[in-house]
């Protein structure tokens, strides 16, 4: 059985199939912003990975899911950027002492 070599112009050829792949993937999430509704179900899958289970879990996806609808949009990250999305950044509940940020 003789073995199977890769050749140069093989890894060349992958090698700028990939380049383009990337730069078409760059191009397509850059124009088009973020997407609210494919953006909350990678969070809700990254909250329930981190919060277990229990009534934080419960509490967490369902402010989550209330900034996702009424904000249209999500910070990148998981902490510091909600200057992108000034809707979540200005909700809070609570009054006083008490006032927190709505949007986990």
């Amino acid at each position: 059985m003789k073995p199977h070599y890769i050749t140069t112009s093989t890894l060349a050829f992958l090698l700028l199939l990939l380049l383009l792949a990337s730069s078409y993937l760059q191009t397509s999430m850059a124009g088009s912003g973020r997407d609210a509704n494919f953006t909350c179900i990678i969070l809700r899958r990254q909250v329930q990975g981190e919060v277990l289970e229990g009534e934080r879990a419960g509490s967490v996806l369902r402010y989550c899911g209330l900034c996702c609808a009424e904000c249209n949009c999500v910070p990148s990250g998981t902490y510091g950027n909600k200057d992108e999305c000034p809707c979540y950044r200005d909700k809070y509940t609570g009054t006083g002492l008490r006032r927190r940020p709505k949007c986990p």
